[in-house]
């Protein structure tokens, strides 16, 4: 399963991301998608893409994810 963590900031994504690499063993992706019912390119999203996070992690990614203005998203 894919999760999103999706921020507002490049750093803060880019931060979340590091904290990841320690908990999972690798740094996730950090890409700029605007989201659908975006219209303008500067309100595009920074999103933290994380491939099959363990269930037992999913609190702890969802909780980090809001200290930095962020949530988590399941695809």
């Amino acid at each position: 399963m894919r999760n999103l963590l999706v921020f507002g900031e490049r750093g803060d994504a880019e931060a979340v991301a590091e904290a990841l690499g320690e908990w999972l063993g690798e740094v996730p992706r950090v890409v700029r998608e605007t989201l659908a019912g975006e219209d303008d390119a500067e309100d595009a999203q920074w999103v933290v893409v994380v491939e099959d996070l363990p269930a037992e992690l999913a609190g702890q990614v969802e909780a980090l994810a809001e200290e930095y203005d962020g949530w988590r998203e399941s695809l």
